[in-house]
């Protein structure tokens, strides 16, 4: 038996790592796990390359826990070492990181990213032991199987054991308070996180299965009867959807991949499969879900791999903002296992693998809206959104996207940009010669204005996204000559230009004569009074609110302003339009008395309210009554 002390400068180092590495500690599994199939996959290598001679076997990877010896073993059956290479590996290269982290971050915070940067995959163990044995045996001919152990200092001894099978064995005898990782439960959720698509097969204990029994025998209900037997439990599914060729997969095996990764989710509106070679190496599929009009951004929904083991599931670094609202996989082996957020915010890898994922998402919505239109506006509700957000926040997605971006209008219809310009661009257009869209947030509460302005021959879009007020601004500032006006920012006739004005029934000095009696019922703190010659058939007064203040108000709320700032110490104040060509008006004027004048007012300035959603409490509670009253 040989004994040794790793020449370091620090007496005590896996205390120093434990503390860093502490928020994190289940890390340890991972990294010993995929070594373990690391060794096994370098055997398969050198097998094929004919640098092994040997019968390669089964190659798998095993989870042992032992509760009452307090221990947890990985093992494998791959390369092994021989004790040289123990020297090697673990005493100097390995223990040379590990000083090295211990260095470079015993003064500061967030080492915990950091583990395989420092080749401390195997160190990680003493994490959560107290002792840390590795019985191998090296699959070279002849060679003598070796036991190194250590209590986490850098003292170790080193000595030849009688083993027979070739491969790994990492034995950690778990510290006391690291005595959750002795339980099953937490580590088949370790494994089934971390592990769950390693390339080899990883074994954690038995399982019990039901086969037909062999002798035939059958139930009272005349079916064969199931005997249990005890199979290996294999966690991991080693050859996973995103590895195989689109060429080999139907729309099923996508399908029941997404319930793979998201068990019991309503099934996804449809996938892309990613794989590029060049200039970096990336696989994976991302999904496109149902999404919510109210935006519920679900993070966390897409998993990043690197050669099939799970780094994380936070990829605001990897991918665009807008894009996680997709779920899928991303699988790249140029992003190493442990990384730090500024390592993916200024590595030239991840930004391209960025940019790619944004362009092949953009080239699928773009395929399937040219393949099939009529299918692509059917999922249109559900994809508006994140479309929506991706043009908000991504130049070059937006470039992309004004191809297939559609607006849908209250007939059902849709149209590109560039179609919809065509059909209003003649007949939609203000006093500035501006093309004008109309639209509505809301066909429910507009149905009176939709219904009056569908009447005189104009097109309404429904925008009613929760991002509709920054999408609109955007939209402005890229089409040219076009201007977005909500259905009750004005009055139509003030919207649109038109040729003739309507004739008024009133004079100016009528107006005169009226303005001040509106303004002290309606309140002129709240009400700017506007006098427009309208239809008859229009209501006798309506409110209004100016298309850009409110737009802002809703801009901010939508940011987080959430009534703070200039626009929320503002009063909330609205156009009351009062239609001088309507009967009621004018028969306001003639009212001789007061009392009677104001009432009639204070009726038509409250049904306006009522039709823009804003007569609440005790003045609804004033207009019912009032209005029975009128009644009889």
């Amino acid at each position: 038996m040989a004994k040794g002390k790793i020449n370091v400068q620090t007496e005590n180092i896996f205390p120093i790592i434990k503390k860093f590495l502490y928020s994190d500690t289940e890390i340890f599994l991972r990294e010993l796990v995929s070594n373990a199939v690391d060794a096994s996959q370098k055997l398969k290598t050198l097998s094929s390359l004919g640098e092994y001679k040997g019968e390669v076997g089964e190659l798998q990877v095993e989870v042992i826990l032992d509760k009452e010896a307090k221990t947890l073993t990985v093992k494998d059956n791959g390369i092994g070492m021989t004790g040289e290479e123990v020297d090697k590996y673990i005493n100097q290269i390995a223990f040379s990181g590990a000083e090295e982290f211990v260095q470079k971050y015993k003064d500061s915070e967030g080492a915990n990213a950091m583990i395989g940067h420092f080749g401390l995959g195997f160190y990680s163990s003493f994490m959560v032991s107290e002792k840390v044995e590795i019985n191998t045996l090296s699959f070279k001919e002849g060679s003598q199987a070796v036991q190194w152990t250590s209590d986490g200092t850098p003292e170790y001894t080193l000595e030849d054991i009688d083993k027979k099978d070739r491969g790994t064995e990492i034995v950690m005898h778990i510290a006391e308070d690291s005595i959750e990782f002795i339980e099953e439960a937490r580590i088949t959720n370790i494994l089934n996180k971390y592990c769950k698509f390693l390339p080899v097969n990883i074994k954690f204990g038995s399982k019990t299965e039901y086969i037909d029994s062999p002798t035939g025998e059958k139930d009272e209900e005349g079916k064969l009867k199931k005997d249990p037997i005890e199979v290996a439990n294999i966690i991991n599914n080693t050859a996973p959807t995103w590895t195989k060729a689109p060429t080999e997969l139907e729309t099923e095996d996508y399908d029941n991949f997404y319930q793979e990764l998201y068990p019991m989710s309503e099934k996804p509106l449809f996938h892309i499969h990613l794989n590029v070679d060049y200039p970096f190496n990336l696989t994976g599929i991302l999904y496109f879900p149902k999404l919510k009009k109210d935006i519920q951004i679900q993070k966390n929904k897409i998993q990043l791999y690197s050669n099939q083991v799970f780094i994380t599931d936070s990829v605001e670094n990897i991918v665009p903002e807008f894009m996680q609202l997709l779920h899928g996989v991303i699988d790249s082996p140029d992003i190493p296992l442990n990384v730090s957020r500024s390592y993916l915010q200024s590595d030239s890898n991840v930004k391209k693998i960025s940019s790619y994922i944004t362009k092949k998402v953009a080239d699928k919505l773009n395929s399937m809206f040219k393949d099939n239109r009529e299918d692509f506006q059917s999922k249109w509700e559900d994809i508006n959104v994140f479309i929506e957000y991706g043009m908000l926040s991504d130049d070059k997605f937006y470039d992309r996207a004004k191809k297939f971006s559609l607006l849908k209008n209250t007939k059902g219809e849709f149209f590109t940009y560039e179609e919809y310009n065509e059909k209003v661009k003649e007949t939609q257009k203000d006093k500035d010669d501006k093309i004008v869209y109309l639209y509505t947030n809301n066909e429910e509460e507009h149905h009176a204005l939709i219904e009056s302005a569908t009447n005189k021959g104009y097109d309404i879009l429904i925008l009613d996204s929760p991002l509709a007020p920054h999408f609109i601004s955007k939209l402005e500032q890229s089409l040219e000559n076009v201007s977005f006006a909500r259905i009750d920012s004005d009055t139509i006739e003030k919207l649109i230009a038109k040729d003739e004005e309507q004739p008024s029934k009133l004079t100016k000095e009528d107006e005169e004569k009226l303005k001040p009696v509106i303004e002290e019922v309606a309140g002129k703190e709240r009400f700017s009074v506007d006098f427009q010659s309208l239809s008859e058939s229009d209501s006798p007064m309506q409110i209004t609110e100016a298309e850009f203040m409110r737009r802002m108000k809703e801009q901010q709320a939508l940011s987080g302003g959430g009534g703070m700032g200039f626009m929320g110490n503002m009063p909330e104040m609205y156009n009351l339009v009062v239609n001088t060509n309507h009967p009621l008006i004018s028969k306001i004027l003639e009212t001789k008395t007061d009392k009677k004048k104001k009432q009639l007012i204070q009726q038509a300035t409250d049904l306006a309210l009522l039709a823009k959603g804003l007569l609440k409490g005790k003045k609804l509670t004033e207009f019912l009554k009032r209005s029975v009253d009128i009644i009889k």
